[in-house]
């Protein structure tokens, strides 16, 4: 029911260590597209557990597309810069700009044609209209979000059939629970984001994440 694989081109997907990212990326493998993929991580002010989660996914996914890429970006240091002077309320949203101005950088680094996300509408605080809208403001590349309009059942049932599901409910410590918010901003307001945004180096950090990117390369069999 897809197309060959990279018939419709490459793209990068920011791939976290939960239940919805891989069934987005493998969607996009679906209609022929190449995936690869980004993951951020917070070691060592967190443990290692989501990065091993993460290779354990890609290389299931690999077999839907026989070789990948990954990307892996400490982001730790860049949250304690983002909690040291932005308001609190912003910070899920600072992140996410973040995250994807450096894997817009690192998809054209490896020509990459649009960003893929695992985000469905009004799931999290950061998945707001509202939000979403900010966080895209940030980039220029296409961003793909195949689960927008899917809800978290239809997602697992997706999960579990691509096997992906046992791997994602491990627990772990993801980057995102980092410094997050009681009260996060659920319609933040592009003018406030940048004007807490001007407080960052932001060049600076965009260049060192995207630098320090460590790569690992899957194949299949």
């Amino acid at each position: 029911g897809g197309l060959p694989s990279g018939t419709s081109g490459h793209a990068m997907c920011l791939l976290s260590g939960g239940i919805d990212s891989p069934v987005a990326a493998y969607r996009l493998m679906k209609r022929g597209c190449r995936v690869r993929f980004v993951h951020f991580h917070s070691y060592p002010l967190l443990s290692h557990a989501s990065q091993e989660k993460v290779q354990e996914i890609v290389n299931v996914l690999t077999k839907y597309q026989l070789s990948s890429r990954l990307y892996v970006v400490a982001f730790g240091e860049m949250q304690r810069q983002v909690v040291l002077t932005a308001p609190p309320a912003l910070r899920v949203v600072l992140y996410r700009r973040l995250m994807m101005r450096i894997a817009e950088r690192l998809a054209r680094k490896s020509g990459a044609g649009a960003l893929v996300t695992g985000e469905s509408l009004g799931q999290v605080a950061s998945q707001t209209l509202e939000n979403l809208g900010v966080i895209n403001a940030v980039v220029s590349l296409p961003v793909l979000r195949p689960l927008v309009g899917s809800d978290k059942e239809e997602i697992t049932a997706e999960a579990l059939s691509l096997g992906t599901y046992e791997i994602s409910i491990i627990p772990d410590q993801d980057c995102c629970q980092l410094f997050t918010p009681r009260n996060p901003a659920t319609k933040a307001k592009l003018e406030k984001v940048e004007q807490a945004e001007a407080q960052l180096p932001l060049e600076e950090m965009i260049e060192t994440a995207v630098d320090a990117a460590e790569r690992e390369d899957f194949a299949f069999p």
